[in-house]
């Protein structure tokens, strides 16, 4: 259970993740600032204005020490959403460790380090794709038997629906990237070694509010995975076969109108992708229901925990089989996914691959996104508060002193 954070200071920051994990998150998510993202030190003239505001900054060991102060990385799992300078935020995360008597092979956690999806929608790269590619491929080679317990790369289909991607375009872009992630570290690593590679990849999926056809899609991604896993690397062991997946629901569906109707469409999209056992998350993180508006507080930030917990705590949901097995509406909509996703992946596969087809790729996206921004404008896909049911009581949650207003 966590929450994405990060903001301003390395020490105003470990503050927050203090309080946290009191409140019982159980890992850390680190949100870094922009600069950060891309390699740029805070007094650099292009980092203006941007140092701390997105997310922590971190420019050298000593932030990162202020970072982590106090906090058991021998127990801690910790998922870095970093990029193009994952490989030196890596570095740092493991100095650090061992500078605190952790031993890296116990380290547990994850760096995004997907540059595809930084091309796709997102704009945070430093290098072209090729030699972004091949900087991955040598972190993947190092910390398989370094960090045994590192996913040193969470292949991100979570940008790709923010960028306006449809089901089928999620599932296929996601699996094209990674498939040319190992296609690149294949050759760094013994024979041998390779299945524990296929195990280590992750994915940061999306989970969207249209409940059913989402929780469809993350049975498809894990069917498709282990197909890759088989057929095109010779990958036998079950347990490597695993869709490993931790998620962050949906973003882009969140209002500024009427923002307390963001915590029902959360709990929705949390239920999409725990409900069903056999393709449920291995890590969740809930955005705030205000975070349309502005950076959350750590009151909203609990929130969101709280419903995490509830979810897990009070509710049954955890006690039963797969409430979806045998159900031929699901199994029909798993197959027609995994149909759409093998042709649009033999695509992007014609054109040499994912890194080849970056800019095939890209239009895809900004179409479908289109399609979608058209659809809200004209009243075809309903949104409630903002382009339908738009009349309102004033809410308590955005008056008085400490309320995130407009």
């Amino acid at each position: 259970m966590r929450t994405y954070a990060g903001h301003s200071s390395a020490k105003e920051s470990n503050a927050l993740y203090r309080k946290n994990l009191e409140k019982g998150q159980t890992g850390l998510s680190i949100a870094f600032d922009l600069p950060t993202q891309t390699g740029y030190d805070p007094p650099d003239e292009l980092a203006r204005g941007e140092v701390g505001k997105v997310g922590v900054s971190i420019a050298h060991k000593g932030d990162m020490h202020a970072l982590l102060d106090g906090i058991p990385l021998g127990e801690m799992n910790t998922s870095m959403t970093i990029n193009a300078t994952a490989a030196w935020l890596l570095a740092l995360y493991l100095t650090v460790a061992e500078e605190n008597g952790v031993d890296r092979e116990a380290l547990q956690g994850t760096t995004q380090n997907d540059i595809i999806k930084e091309f796709l929608s997102r704009g945070t790269y430093a290098f072209p794709p090729g030699p972004s590619m091949r900087l991955i491929a040598d972190m993947i080679a190092f910390t398989v038997d370094e960090v045994p317990k590192w996913n040193p790369i969470n292949i991100c289909s979570y940008h790709l629906q923010e960028a306006g991607a449809t089901p089928v375009q999620e599932i296929a872009f996601a699996l094209s990237t990674a498939q040319a992630v190992l296609d690149e570290v294949r050759p760094r690593v013994p024979e041998e070694t390779f299945p524990r590679v296929f195990g280590r990849l992750s994915f940061f999926v999306n989970a969207g509010i249209r409940f059913v056809e989402e929780h469809a899609k993350l049975r498809a991604m894990s069917a498709l995975w282990e197909e890759l896993g088989r057929g095109r690397y010779g990958v036998t062991d079950e347990k490597l076969l695993r869709f490993r997946y931790g998620v962050q629901v949906n973003s882009l569906g969140l209002t500024e109108a009427q923002p307390e109707n963001n915590v029902i469409r959360i709990v929705l999209e949390a239920l999409a992708v725990t409900l069903g056992r056999d393709a449920r998350a291995r890590a969740i993180q809930l955005p705030a229901w205000n975070e349309a508006l502005g950076l959350p507080r750590p009151w909203d930030q609990q929130w969101s925990l709280r419903i995490q917990q509830i979810l897990a705590f009070e509710t049954d949901l955890l006690e039963y089989p797969d409430l979806f097995e045998g159900s031929k509406v699901m199994d029909g909509l798993v197959a027609e996914l995994i149909d759409g996703a093998r042709a649009e992946m033999a695509v992007v596969e014609e054109q040499g691959g994912a890194v080849e087809a970056v800019d095939y790729m890209k239009t895809q996206l900004v179409e479908s996104h289109r399609e979608r921004v058209g659809r809200i404008e004209r009243g075809d896909l309903k949104v409630i508060g903002q382009n339908s049911y738009t009349s309102t009581e004033p809410s308590p949650l955005q008056q008085g002193e400490g309320s995130v207003e407009v």
